[in-house]
């Protein structure tokens, strides 16, 4: 579990299969700031840029973590050498919950419609598909590669799906990787846990997961 905001940034050195031939997971290794990793034990979980993984390898200022065919399939981000991404240990009883209960499983991938200067800020709109549009709403939290933000407005589309507003303060681009967003640029979706569970509970039993097919 984790809080959503991002206590350092890292960059993809080496991303290697696991096996040979295709549909193959990946060991990928992380350049991360050496006082950071003091605090990270093998086998913890940390989340990179909003999805969990586990830490297999620990170096100086670098560690590594495997990620399945399926996962790289669900997230975005996660294989491309020279890749920055955003870092968080996981929290424990003693830590501030600063953002929102994240759980570093993705939900989908949003894309970025808009990324442009509003005042003192910056506005960021992205299209999220109709599998999760329902889970958004103005005012609460949504998880954009692991970072816990706040709605600022959803537009319905006729297709289902929606656009999602946000508001960036100058400080959430400065240490995380939203800086590097453009127009069509893809992120890790994570959708506000309590809204599952109310789902649930409304629908019932013979509700359905969220199909990510």
């Amino acid at each position: 579990m984790f809080t959503g905001l991002v206590t350092a940034l890292g960059r993809l050195s080496e991303v290697v299969p696991l096996q040979a031939g295709e549909g193959s997971g990946l060991r990928v290794t992380v350049q991360a700031p050496a006082v950071w990793l003091q605090g990270v034990g093998r086998g913890d979980s940390i989340c990179v840029s909003g999805a969990c993984m586990t830490a297999v390898e620990l170096g100086t200022a670098q560690f590594a973590f495997d990620i399945s065919a399926e996962s790289l399939a669900r997230t975005t981000g996660l294989d491309a050498v020279g890749a920055e991404v955003n870092l968080e240990q996981s929290l424990t009883l003693a830590t501030k919950l600063g953002g929102h209960l994240v759980t570093g499983h993705v939900d989908g991938i949003g894309l970025v419609e808009r990324f442009e200067p509003a005042g003192e800020s910056w506005h960021l709109a992205l299209r999220v598909p109709r599998e999760l549009a329902r889970f958004f709403a103005y005012k609460g939290s949504i998880t954009v590669n692991g970072v816990s933000l706040t709605v600022n407005r959803v537009a319905d589309a006729s297709d289902a799906s929606a656009s999602v507003h946000i508001n960036l303060i100058p400080h959430t681009l400065q240490h995380t990787n939203l800086h590097n967003l453009r127009p069509g640029s893809a992120v890790n979706l994570e959708v506000d846990l309590i809204a599952r569970y109310v789902e649930r509970m409304l629908i019932g039993p013979q509700a359905h997961a969220i199909d990510m097919s």
